[in-house]
């Protein structure tokens, strides 16, 4: 009959485990056919991104209200390489109006590099889940991702990229590599640490057995034997281990020397550990999570890195665009004037008024001018690929592959320079630059592993105290030898044992019946230590050294600080240079032209003005981006470009950008200006 029960709550503890299985199974089953039904959703795929949805994996599944789901995946949504709706709206009759506030917004919601450095905040997330768990963190991306081509150097590949999918080349938080490529081996190293994730096992066996006699005192017998084993295991912040564990038997045979057939065995023990040296207190047991936090922080702080790196880059993208766009239109205009000095040689030659030569010089200088218009052009067209690229995901779009990208805003000096005390942006830069935080608490984290490696360096004693204990039971045995012959010898004392059940076996745990209790040290010393000399050792070495790095990074900070303020300056003082030769050649040509007029000049002058003229407009027109690059310099060097451009940081986490940014230093391009380049005429024979 007690077997018949066991038998019986068995079987209906699998039909439990299976309905529980089977349940969530239907659910994703029911959810992974949607998809296969008829193309109704799949015409509803949207043809813009949609914003990127940063969830919080700081916290795992539990088991309420599905029991299995820690045990199912998480599936992270396919990236949307669409463009958002933004795009899409700047385009008009077949061409690309863009602003500086529209390229900047577009890079927030478009760009690549950013999009790549959005997932490194949910991968710092998910290390907080390892350490709460008592495991290691693996470490995060926080390097700069610049795969993005244009805006610095002057090729088009001259921007360096990350290794690794996060785009991380010296990750602070990394555990291969720390900020600046400064090695972290020794992150997180000290005692072991328990896990903080309870575990629970059962083992659950059948076994028939066939023995055959080897003595006297065997006998060839058979038996059965049913096992019901579980365990409970659990580490705690201070270094604490519970272990408890539940071991049942019920076995049958028919041997004779067995008092009982059915025979009932349960025991438990729990058992509890402390550390008393290596491996106590919290900090020894948590350094993990405050590690992983800590990552957390860094991670946040390497986006917002990420994104002044990527806004800026886009500003000299746009820059580099209006440069391009203007220096077109000044090559066309000379060629125009090439032109028509050429026209007018070749009629005064028909009449007999100038010499066959002169058409031969200003032909000269139609075909060079010829030539600078179709190098502008053709770098205008790759500024134009450039800015596309880094203002999309996909080209794919044959319209916006083919799309001519003009321009809507112009470079703008202000008449006054705004100058500030240098000692003061240079405090500005060490309060507010990202590379500086990031260095600070990577700081904290070595802090911690000084710390854990100093409790290392102790030897190993453990208190520890268990309690347990053990029943018998069943019915007795209808082959006992003492029953068939109760003349046995071995049989003096013998009295029949009374039936007894489960519940009297477990009784028979708890009321001392039968007690295995104790208390006690365990003690070991490692002879010499030097593997925790040397982390330790190690650990201390690397923390002075990333303070070194620390000062190093604050005084090259000083220095670009400087730098880029004296950048602002010289290229101002070249813009009113190259107004002065602008202004100098428009006069020279205009005083050119009308001594040739009144025949007291040639063609070959004018076109020389004409030419030092163009020049000075690209000279100033080069001097202008100049200028603009290195305001944009100067505000990322002190700190300051994401709030001196009205950035919010949310609206780049999200790809949806909620507030316009409103880049300063900018001024609208006439309407009449924003006109398409045409291709160039061909020269006049």
């Amino acid at each position: 009959m007690l077997r018949s029960t066991l038998t019986t709550a068995c079987r209906r503890a699998a039909a439990l485990f299976v309905a529980g299985v089977m349940v969530p199974s239907g659910w994703a089953q029911d959810t992974s056919q949607v998809p296969n039904a008829p193309s109704a959703q799949t015409q509803k795929t949207p043809t813009t991104a949609q914003p990127f949805e940063l969830k919080n994996y700081a916290q795992p599944r539990s088991h309420f209200p599905n029991p299995v789901g820690p045990y199912t995946p998480r599936t992270v949504a396919p990236p949307s390489l669409a463009n958002t709706g933004r795009l899409e709206q700047l385009m008009r009759d077949g061409k690309l109006y863009i602003s500086m506030n529209d390229a900047v917004a577009l890079a927030l919601e478009n760009n690549l590099d950013i999009a790549i450095a959005r997932y490194n905040l949910n991968i710092a997330d998910t290390d907080i889940w390892r350490a709460n768990a008592g495991q290691a963190t693996r470490g995060v991306n926080t390097g700069v991702v610049q795969g993005t081509p244009g805006g610095t150097g002057t090729g088009v590949g001259s921007t360096s990229t990350g290794g690794g999918a996060g785009g991380t080349t010296a990750g602070t938080g990394g555990a291969g590599a720390g900020t600046s490529g400064l090695v972290t081996s020794t992150s997180g190293v000290g005692a072991a640490i328990p896990s903080f994730d309870p575990v629970l096992t059962g083992t659950l066996q059948f076994d028939r057995n066939h023995s055959i006699g080897s003595n006297a005192f065997s006998t060839t017998s058979e038996g059965n034997t049913t096992t019901a084993n579980f365990s409970y295991q659990q580490g705690f912040h201070l270094g604490t281990n519970l272990s408890v564990g539940f071991n049942n038997t019920r076995a049958t045979t028919d041997s004779q020397f067995n008092t009982f057939s059915p025979q009932l065995s349960s025991n438990f023990r729990a058992t509890l550990s402390q550390p008393l040296l290596s491996g106590f207190g919290l900090l020894a047991n948590t350094r993990f999570i405050r590690i992983a936090k800590n990552n957390r922080e860094i991670s946040d702080v390497a986006f917002r890195l990420q994104v002044i790196t990527t806004v800026n880059q886009i500003q000299n993208i746009y820059w580099d665009l209006v440069n391009a766009y203007e220096n077109v239109k000044v090559q066309q205009d000379s060629l125009a004037l090439a032109q028509k000095t050429l026209s007018d040689n070749q009629k005064q030659v028909e009449i007999g008024t100038l010499a066959p030569i002169e058409v031969v010089r200003a032909r000269s200088v139609v075909a060079t001018n010829q030539q600078s218009l179709i190098v502008a052009q053709t770098n205008l067209q790759l500024q134009q690929l450039l800015v596309k690229n880094a203002l999309s995901r996909t080209l794919v779009d044959p319209v916006l592959a083919d799309a001519e990208v003009i321009p809507t805003d112009t470079m703008s000096v202000p008449e006054n320079e705004p100058v500030s005390p240098i000692q003061d942006l240079v405090n500005q830069a060490l309060a507010q630059r990202a590379e500086l935080a990031e260095s600070r608490i990577d700081l904290t984290n070595r802090d911690i592993t000084n710390k854990s490696a100093k409790n290392a360096l102790l030897p190993t004693l453990n208190l520890f105290a268990y309690y347990g204990g053990s029943g018998i039971g069943g019915v007795q045995n209808s082959n006992y030898i003492c029953i068939k012959d109760p003349t046995n010898p071995q049989c003096t004392n013998f009295a029949p044992v009374p039936t007894s059940s489960y519940g009297d076996t477990l009784n028979q745990l708890i009321n001392s019946t039968a007690p295995d209790k104790g208390v006690g040290l365990q003690l070991a010393i490692p002879i010499r230590n030097r593997s925790a000399q040397a982390d330790q050792v190690r650990s201390q070495l690397e923390y002075r050294q990333a303070q070194m790095r620390l000062q190093q990074q604050e005084n090259q900070i000083r220095i670009e600080v400087r730098n880029a303020q004296f950048s602002v300056q010289q290229n101002r003082a070249s813009v009113e240079a190259a107004r002065a030769a602008v202004e100098l050649g428009k006069q020279s040509l205009d005083a050119e032209q009308k001594k040739y007029a009144l025949g007291a000049s040639t063609t070959t002058l004018v076109l020389q003005n004409d030419r030092d003229l163009t020049q000075a407009q690209s000279n100033l027109v080069a001097a202008n981006s100049a200028y603009e690059k290195a305001r944009v310099e100067l505000d990322r060097a002190i700190g300051a470009t994401l709030e001196r451009l009205g950035i919010l940081v949310a609206d780049a986490e999200r790809g949806q950008v909620t507030k316009m940014p409103s880049v300063p230093y900018v001024a609208p391009r006439p309407v009449e200006q924003q006109t398409p380049v045409q291709p160039p005429a061909p020269p006049q024979q």
